[in-house]
């Protein structure tokens, strides 16, 4: 005969614990809210972004402030196809009813053209520069350019920059960054960004030509 151990086999008749949670969608309980542009972009309704309901202590107005939306300057821009290497960066402010108010947070490029830009024989130079506008805003702003070569070139296949010249060239560029961000306000600098988006590269172009001619200013 058997003798069981008392006590053991305990939950041999009860079921599972906690059974089976019912699959619920995650959709079913959010909402949607539109993404307003500043107002210096040509197109004012950005898309649309969607976040939970309003729960307990979970308030969907708040969750909603500090989030970034990045898209293209060509979509906001309308539609203008040669800008949509140019990303902007856009941050939540405020909720008005189903509306998210956004304003500028950074512009940035995508990473194919980029990519696009880097080749061999050539030298690349990048700056970096903090600049505060006229309105007490503190910008980090970046520039990147690429030699090229010399119209009376002969067959040589590189165009590299000396040392001494990539430093006057950086310099150069420091320059002109401070000047034309220290000057305006962050929504004139926004604008002029969004609107002529290369007029800082050219200038440096044009400005650094008597050091090394460059090609691809951003």
């Amino acid at each position: 005969h058997i003798n069981m151990a008392i006590g053991k086999n305990k939950r041999l008749t009860k079921g599972k614990k906690g059974g089976k949670k019912k699959a619920q969608d995650p959709f079913a309980k959010k909402e949607q809210y539109a993404i307003k542009a500043p107002s210096m972009f040509a197109v004012r309704n950005a898309g649309k972004t969607i976040v939970n309901r309003t729960a307990g202590t979970k308030i969907a107005s708040e969750a909603l402030k500090g989030r970034v939306f990045e898209m293209s300057l060509a979509d906001l821009n309308g539609g203008d196809e040669s800008q949509a290497f140019r990303k902007i960066k856009l941050v939540c402010e405020d909720v008005q009813g189903y509306d998210c108010v956004t304003h500028f947070g950074g512009m940035d490029m995508t990473r194919d053209k980029l990519c696009s830009l880097i080749r061999k024989w050539q030298t690349l130079i990048e700056a970096h520069v903090d600049v505060r506008t006229t309105d007490g805003y503190y910008l980090r702003i970046f520039a990147i350019a690429f030699t090229k070569k010399q119209s009376n070139q002969a067959v040589k296949s590189t165009c590299y920059a000396q040392a001494g010249q990539v430093r006057n060239i950086r310099k150069k560029m420091f320059e002109i960054m401070t000047e034309e961000a220290s000057k305006c306000d962050l929504k004139e600098l926004v604008q002029k960004l969004i609107s002529t988006p290369d007029s800082i590269g050219l200038e440096i172009e044009k400005k650094c030509q008597s050091i090394f001619p460059l090609q691809s200013v951003f």
